[in-house]
């Protein structure tokens, strides 16, 4: 689409007009909600939204806005809702109520969720909240997801979203059991991809385990899928152009056990990076050379002024200017340039869970599921 020189009510220039692309980086920097109201203004403002150089633009804007998202469960209800915590903007609350399931949050990447069906196992869907798009992912043919062990969910979801080309896969992978007999140790892995439609297959054999917050900490970067493990010995890597897996070192100044040290994989900025919270600090380690597996330290953070919260305290999405932390009942920001903690969202009534358990980076796009 050529863009001409477009004339915009309520704005003030020379002679009316704005040029093009200044009208463009406006809107582009636009809440979603906001920017699909301003579809009404004109037909050219309509179409910006299926147009790719705009959702290019859109989308790379947003990756530089990292947030939070919160699935707030109130213990006097069954149902819950979705809570997005934005340094920039915010609180706002949405649903997710166009899936017409129960469901659970398994991954999130560059604007779309990965979610699993609750009462039907086996059954996904991809969606972006903002938009409210969906995308029923078709069944494999094998059926394995009903043999995972030990709960017959995959252990491992991850979702890899690549904002350049509209495209997406999925992963479902988790260790494989026979009717009646506990794992041998094959781990299967199953990865759908966006532009074929279809699921394939590979087996290999893996010994990690993994917790509930290596599950939900999964990292897309460099073309490839990151956990880190249970046993905090490495960070387990997919490479989804190879299919292949391998292990990654940490850090080698990162130590778990000692001091209340714990251990946490995010991303910063496009890079792998590492979280370490210790009683009184949190140390940051990003990955700047992948292909060397060089990390260098970027800060380190004193928690002497929220040393109460230290104990049960998670990151959860982080940019080189500020990190997002949940605890219980609450999700805080640190401002690392001037060092500064702030409280973003509170729960006013009881939960059923602990924010943390429920808690995913996020980022607000445009990028299409179809």
């Amino acid at each position: 689409m050529s863009f001409r020189r477009i004339p915009v009510s309520g704005f003030s220039s020379g002679d009316g007009f704005f040029p093009d692309e200044v009208v463009l980086q406006i809107l582009a920097r636009l809440p979603v909600k906001s920017l699909f109201r301003s579809k009404t203004v004109c037909k050219l403002w309509n179409r910006l939204s299926s147009d790719k150089y705009f959702v290019q633009l859109y989308n790379e804007l947003s990756v530089k806005n990292p947030m939070v998202l919160v699935e707030v469960s109130e213990a006097s209800e069954s149902k819950s809702c979705l809570i997005c915590v934005d340094n920039l903007r915010g609180v706002s609350e949405f649903s997710l109520d166009f899936l017409k399931d129960r469901f659970k949050v398994r991954a999130s990447c560059n604007g779309l969720l990965c979610c699993s069906s609750i009462p039907d196992k086996g059954v996904y869907y991809i969606c972006n909240p903002m938009t409210r798009e969906l995308r029923l992912l078709p069944r494999s043919r094998e059926r394995p997801v009903t043999r995972f062990y030990p709960d017959g969910e995959a252990i491992l979801v991850g979702l890899a979203c690549d904002s350049s080309s509209q495209k997406f896969k999925v992963v479902l992978a988790g260790y494989h059991r026979s009717f009646g007999h506990r794992s041998d140790g094959t781990f299967i892995c199953l990865v759908f991809d966006s532009e074929l439609n279809k699921w394939t297959k590979f087996v290999s054999f893996q010994d990690d385990h993994f917790t509930h917050m290596n599950r939900n900490q999964v990292v897309f970067v460099n073309g490839s899928l990151h956990w880190l493990t249970g046993s905090w010995s490495g960070i387990l890597v997919l490479d989804l152009d190879c299919e292949i897996w391998r292990k990654m070192p940490l850090p080698e100044q990162v130590s778990y056990g000692s001091a209340g040290n714990r251990i946490y994989l995010l991303e910063s900025d496009g890079c792998l990076s590492v979280v370490q919270i210790s009683d009184a600090w949190m140390n940051i380690w990003v990955l700047k050379d992948y292909e060397r597996e060089e990390w260098q330290l970027a800060d380190r953070v004193s928690l002497r002024c929220i040393r109460g919260l230290v104990p049960g305290i998670f990151p959860i999405s982080q940019t080189g200017e500020y990190v997002f932390l949940a605890t219980h009942k609450q999700v805080l920001v640190y401002q690392r340039k001037n060092r500064v903690w702030k409280e973003m969202y509170s729960v006013k009534n009881g939960s059923t869970l602990p924010l943390w358990f429920s808690a995913h980076a996020f980022r607000s796009t445009i990028f299409s599921c179809h």
